[in-house]
């Protein structure tokens, strides 16, 4: 199979995983925010594992699939080594610190210790954090006039202790995060 192909397959899976998730301000399916985040990585990277990803990288979060399911389906089209390089990847990108698991923390603390999470990640995932911070910044900038400081500040905070992924892509993204702080 050609990456294309792989990746078209990957896609489909994270839609299906997705079911009838929308995005949160606008009538479109959940999927179009990670394609936006893999086009938007892949003008920086054309390595598989990362646009896999990205296409994935809300499926554990916001999902019932676990990672051995998902280890499962990545090992049925690409090899074992990439396959589980993604879901590394996949992982680190998974917010730990969510409201469901700490349910006595406030919004604020459970933000603070996914800062510290996110700090201890690889460059691939910032790099990838990045994408997702760009194309989120610009829809909730667009869409939530109210939510959008608050936002943009806590990308902010994540963007100054985030700082071993791609460097262009990294630059990109603060200057999204600063033009929408406006």
């Amino acid at each position: 199979m050609t990456k294309e192909e792989i990746l078209h397959i990957i896609r489909d899976y994270a839609d299906d995983a997705h079911g009838n998730q929308m995005r949160k301000y606008t009538p479109e399916r959940y999927i179009v925010h990670p394609v936006r985040v893999m086009e938007t990585l892949r003008g920086y990277t054309d390595r598989l594992p990362l646009l896999a990803a990205a296409l994935l990288h809300d499926v554990l979060e916001d999902t019932p699939v676990k990672p051995p399911q998902m280890l499962e389906f990545l090992k049925g089209v690409m090899n074992e080594d990439e396959a589980e390089e993604t879901l590394k990847l996949v992982i680190e990108m998974t917010d730990e610190f969510v409201k469901e698991a700490y349910p006595k923390l406030n919004r604020k603390q459970r933000k603070q210790l996914e800062l510290e999470r996110i700090a201890l990640t690889g460059a691939d995932a910032q790099t990838i954090k990045y994408a997702d911070i760009i194309d989120n910044a610009i829809d909730i900038t667009a869409n939530d006039r109210n939510f959008a400081p608050r936002y943009l500040k806590e990308v902010s905070g994540i963007l100054k202790v985030a700082d071993k992924g791609n460097a262009e892509l990294y630059a990109k993204a603060m200057q999204v995060v600063k033009d929408n702080l406006r």
